[in-house]
């Protein structure tokens, strides 16, 4: 797949700052909910932390050097709110700051387009005492202070801005179902926090405008195809529950400014906090969405009834990565063309696509992994069929540029191009990364000058 005839599409790789950075007590940063999650023994996968990750605050140099041999466009990276902005609100940690503004400079030299997104889950605990994070209405205007410090700190050299990465992820299964940092399981909780979230969102886009008129501005949201199990009704309903709660919850509010109909528990509808205005402020025009798409949920009934949104059902002799996420590459462009459909973004990104598998090194110290590449190309050949019908796809960051902390998942999950030996930080490239250099070589080669 090669989508050269559109101009100017990036190719480029994401991560986290929490699950790369490392350095977690460095340089003045203060502590994040994911630290004291982690702290928590039985919520991660053999008592794992990010507190070393990738090293990559201290090997930042080396990492972009790798970004370079393999020939990206752009590369999407995350700013630590604990680390600019210890106590969340208030005094600006210097040190912490620097390291963004050293990594987006280097980036800027060998000619990476630095998309830089201000939130990816690690919120400053502080903020958790002092307002219930997201469930209190102040934390989106914390977020905002943190916009404007890091937009007017960075804007001069970011092509794009992301505000929320997968906010359903943050709210949901952060407050609602407690898998992730904080851990609440509140499922009025966390409609609260996605409320919240969405505020904090158009609450800073126009102030990063100001600060960066030259850049885009956006967001990321995570999307799934849903299917149901049966032609059962019941399971038809089920589905469609957790079609509107994964797929429309936050799509709906950011392009129509307005809740999906189907999209809020009843029982809990008039218990969430809405003032007026809200939602034109949730509305507020971006520039591009951020599409993040790895499987297909197949969905059945729930005979208890404990939620509305049904059970996962495993379809039998399906491919699956080492997460147990079924490989649906058809998915993306369904989700690509039902995007462009029901909103018309101007501009699209998919900013996360990829897969974990058991990689190992072999004797000769390489690392082969065929069912990665196997799994990248299905998915871009998804986006050339996007192009290929109109869908305004202006670029692809695989997930992730090094194998690192996988949340819940603890270091037992490799997403990375990149190889990383936890025990000593050596970086090897993958076959896949090999691949994909040569994927973005052709493309260029293949796209005429000036295009």
């Amino acid at each position: 797949m090669t989508p050269a005839r559109q101009a100017r599409f990036v190719w480029g790789a994401a991560t986290s700052a929490y699950q790369i950075e490392g350095a977690v007590r460095a340089d003045g940063r203060g502590p994040s909910i994911w630290d004291r999650f982690c702290a928590t023994p039985g919520n991660i996968a053999n008592g794992d932390a990010g507190d070393v990750a990738c090293d990559h605050y201290r090997r930042f140099d080396e990492d972009v050097g790798l970004m370079a041999q393999l020939g990206l466009d752009a590369y999407r990276f995350s700013v630590s709110w604990p680390r600019v902005i210890p106590d969340g609100v208030g005094r600006v940690n210097q040190r912490g700051l620097d390291f963004y503004r050293r990594l987006v400079d280097r980036l800027v030299t060998v000619g990476i387009r630095p998309y830089v997104t201000l939130y990816h889950w690690d919120l400053p605990d502080v903020l958790q005492d002092r307002w219930g994070g997201w469930i209190g209405r102040d934390t989106a205007d914390a977020f905002v202070e943190y916009a404007d410090v890091v937009s007017h700190a960075l804007g001069d050299g970011v092509e794009a801005w992301i505000t929320l990465n997968e906010p359903w992820v943050s709210s949901w299964l952060s407050y609602g179902w407690g898998s992730h940092a904080p851990g609440y399981r509140d499922l009025q909780l966390g409609m609260q926090a996605a409320h919240h979230l969405l505020l904090a969102h158009g609450l800073a886009v126009p102030v990063i405008r100001r600060n960066t008129p030259r850049a885009e501005v956006g967001i990321t949201l995570n999307f799934s195809a849903i299917d149901s199990a049966s032609d059962d009704p019941l399971d038809v309903q089920a589905a469609r529950a957790a079609d509107v709660n994964v797929n429309l919850w936050f799509l709906d509010p950011i392009f129509h400014g307005t809740y999906h109909e189907h999209s809020l528990v009843p029982e809990s509808h008039a218990a969430l906090r809405i003032r007026d205005g809200d939602m034109a402020i949730i509305k507020a025009p971006i520039d591009f969405l951020g599409v993040n798409y790895y499987t297909r949920f197949t969905i059945r009934f729930n005979l208890s009834g404990a939620t509305p949104f049904g059970d996962y059902v495993e379809v039998p002799h399906a491919k699956r990565t080492t997460m147990g996420w079924e490989i649906h590459p058809d998915g993306l462009y369904d989700t690509l063309a039902r995007v462009q459909e029901r909103c018309a973004p101007a501009k699209i990104y998919v900013t996360e696509n990829g897969a974990a598998f058991p990689d190992t090194v072999s004797e000769n110290g390489e690392i082969r992994d065929p069912e990665r590449i196997a799994y990248l190309q299905s998915h871009l050949d998804q986006v050339r069929r996007a192009i290929d019908a109109g869908i305004p796809v202006a670029g692809y960051f695989a997930w992730s540029l090094l194998d690192n902390f996988e949340w819940t998942e603890g270091y037992r999950q490799r997403f990375g191009l990149v190889y990383v030996d936890y025990a000593t930080q050596r970086r090897i490239v993958k076959e896949s990364g090999r691949w994909y250099a040569r994927m973005i070589a052709a493309s260029r080669a293949a796209t005429p000058p000036g295009a």
